[in-house]
């Protein structure tokens, strides 16, 4: 499976993006996706990760209410809409793959190369 980010940019503050990773390979509805960061001088954290059905999907606390997850599988695509973007949430944004079930650990079996995303105060 190989995964490519997109849709990083630049923003302000209260403004929204929308991220997303297309995947290739066999057997994309067998994985987990998920959606972590790393801010500049930290270390990668878990943002959300979403089911093969988009039935369960998880977020950290920091972005609930404000982040919202979803795939398309007919597109082999995972979104991840982001509302009310804070300067905190400034860092590289991944999207991972994991077989079977999801983690809120690094313990991904794939991860794309990530997209930058900037939000200025």
């Amino acid at each position: 499976v190989q995964l490519q980010a997109s849709g990083g940019g630049l923003v302000q503050a209260g403004d929204s993006l929308r991220l997303a990773c297309a995947a290739s390979g066999r057997d994309f509805r067998d994985y987990f996706m998920g959606w972590f960061r790393q801010a500049p001088g930290k270390e990668r954290e878990f943002v959300a990760s979403i089911s093969w059905s988009g039935g369960s999907i998880l977020y950290a606390d920091s972005v609930k209410g404000r982040f919202t997850a979803s795939r398309d599988n007919a597109k082999n695509t995972v979104y991840l809409q982001m509302n009310s973007l804070k300067p905190e949430d400034t860092a590289v944004y991944y999207c991972a793959a994991r077989k079977y079930s999801a983690s809120p650990y690094n313990d991904y079996d794939y991860w794309g190369q990530g997209t930058l995303v900037t939000v200025s105060s």
